[in-house]
């Protein structure tokens, strides 16, 4: 089995057999370009909907609409839930860090941040992931160029902040819970890594799972911090529904399929397009500003980003 980890943070695992050609599939380039959209989309989304529901809500009902298309693609594969109160335990931490949590701080930090911001800020994961990683697991060694490339994003990072002016008219709170979410993907992969691998439950399955315990988990916590709205906003709530059925329903299933037809390392380069696109949104549809720091500095995370992705070409077996 491969794996790779999404840009939203979810362990996406490819059969090593390739799937049968029987049923001809749209070509992957195409969904390589849909799911890009989809992802760098989510940003404005996640704007709309704040702007008429709490964050919480927001995120509730993503939740409920991309469970919603994980659980009809079960059913007509007909796969089933996994099963071991082991792997439902482990799967409820997962459902926390790579799901409840992230998705409410995202919502939480656009309340004082642009989307084209949160977009960027989310860019960042690949460079927590590979911080962590040599910390965390010890097969993933550092490397001078993976080194160089973590610094050079996270200068990229303080570019897009403007560090040399003093981070003026920056909101430090919604920038910190947005880099937060961005560090919680990491850090859910890497436990999913070290406590679920090798479960024996198909991707679909866990995931499923995953989604439907994070449901649970806000379903519990939103009416605690969240009063019901006194009137029912259309837009924002079309886009809530888009944002879950699309951005966290069917981009999971765009992105199993890419992995498995063109490999992991192709199907994550689209971490690549998602803040580009998020800042195109956000400044086409919802008139954002956008000064020079911030699509420079994004440039410098993005190639920073890059380079932590690089491995070290295995040595050649010496011949006897």
């Amino acid at each position: 089995m491969s794996t790779v980890t999404t840009p939203t943070g979810r362990l996406a695992e490819a059969p090593s057999a390739p799937s049968s050609p029987a049923r001809r599939r749209l070509d992957w380039r195409l969904r390589f370009a849909a799911l890009s959209l989809i992802w760098g989309f989510s940003f404005l989304l996640i704007k709309v909907g704040t702007g008429a529901y709490a964050p919480f809500q927001v995120t509730l009902g993503r939740l409920l609409f991309g469970t919603a298309v994980l659980a009809a693609a079960m059913a007509v594969r007909r796969e089933r839930l996994p099963r071991g109160v082991r792997v439902w335990g482990h799967l409820t931490v997962a459902a926390f860090l790579l799901n409840a949590l992230p998705f409410s701080l995202f919502a939480y930090a656009e309340l004082t941040i642009p989307s084209t911001l949160a977009g960027i800020c989310n860019a960042t994961s690949p460079l927590w992931g590979m911080a962590l990683s040599l910390i965390a697991l010890s097969e993933d060694r550092p490397t001078r160029v993976r080194v160089a490339g973590l610094g050079l994003g996270f200068l990229g990072v303080l570019t897009v902040l403007g560090a040399w002016q003093g981070f003026h008219g920056l909101d430090a709170t919604g920038t910190a819970l947005a880099l937060l979410g961005s560090l919680s993907y990491p850090i859910g992969w890497i436990y999913v890594r070290r406590t679920l691998a090798g479960t024996g439950d198909s991707h679909l399955s866990m995931t499923g799972a995953q989604l439907l315990l994070a449901t649970v988990q806000l379903a519990v916590v939103t009416p605690l911090f969240t009063t019901l709205p006194t009137r029912v906003s259309v837009g924002p709530l079309l886009a809530i529904a888009a944002l879950g059925a699309l951005g966290t329903g069917l981009a999971v299933l765009l992105q199993y399929g890419l992995v498995a037809e063109v490999g992991p390392t192709t199907a994550q380069m689209v971490t690549y397009f998602i803040p580009v696109i998020a800042t195109a949104a956000g400044v086409a549809l919802l008139g954002e500003t956008l000064t020079w720091s911030t699509p420079v500095g994004a440039a410098i995370v993005l190639t920073g980003a890059a380079l932590t992705q690089l491995r070290p070409k295995p040595r050649p077996t010496p011949r006897p």
